[in-house]
């Protein structure tokens, strides 16, 4: 049981919201991030419910939180170790193993980037503002990673970073998809064969093709987040 906020001060009040969250990227990876509510925590973390309400206010600050949580692990397990790799290729394979090892170790909890995006695709509002500020921020350091790889001629310099990260993205998808859903042996090995592919598409040396619109360009934070991934 998690006690609800008294004495102890800010410090214990900021140990209670961390362990609070932690139970909600438990549930959320369980039932959705629609699935989380002041009530469902309440009971999980065995507070009251103005316990919780004390900490978030709203269930869709709740949300927000989750998200915001999610994406400061990711940006902890995939984006950081791989930015310590040099620029150009290898950071940019270093993004993509780290990501499908993230997956990997998702497949019985799920992704919140991905099921959010099916849950929040057609419903606009803030809790959607706040996942798809997260994906594009990502998106837009892999974007830069390709961009510095095809500047240091690890790839093409024809090479449309739009259409390659899209085609980037399309295999983790595949991969979530396959590993999680359908419960197939050999989805991550197929996966990191399939980034190899792409690699060799791109790569500096073989044949040109037509060139394409412009990678993105990222979102600023969302909602007074740091933006380390725009460093990349």
């Amino acid at each position: 049981m998690v006690r609800e906020r008294g004495r102890g001060g800010p410090h214990k009040g900021q140990q209670t919201r961390a362990t609070i969250l932690e139970a909600a990227l438990n549930l959320a990876s369980q039932m959705g991030i629609e699935g989380l509510s002041i009530g469902a925590l309440a009971e999980v973390t065995g507070m009251s419910k103005s316990g919780v309400f004390a900490h978030f206010g709203s269930r869709e600050e709740l949300q927000i939180s989750v998200i915001r949580e999610y994406h400061e692990r990711f940006e902890e397990e995939v984006f950081r170790p791989a930015i310590r790799q040099p620029r150009g290729l290898p950071r940019l394979r270093a993004l993509f193993d780290n990501w499908v090892a993230k997956v990997a170790t998702e497949i019985d909890s799920g992704c919140i980037y991905i099921s959010g995006a099916v849950e929040f695709d057609d419903r606009p509002g803030p809790v959607r503002d706040a996942l798809a500020g997260m994906v594009l921020m990502w998106h837009g350091a892999l974007g830069r990673a390709i961009r510095m790889a095809v500047d240091l001629g690890h790839l093409r310099p024809d090479t449309d970073p739009m259409q390659m990260l899209f085609e980037i993205h399309g295999l983790i998808l595949s991969l979530h998809h396959d590993a999680r859903f359908l419960r197939s042996a050999g989805a991550v090995e197929r996966a990191r064969t399939a980034f190899e592919r792409v690699l060799q598409f791109y790569a500096a040396g073989a044949p040109s093709k037509p060139t394409g619109s412009a990678a993105p360009s990222g979102a600023a934070g969302f909602g007074g987040v740091s933006a380390p991934l725009a460093s990349c």
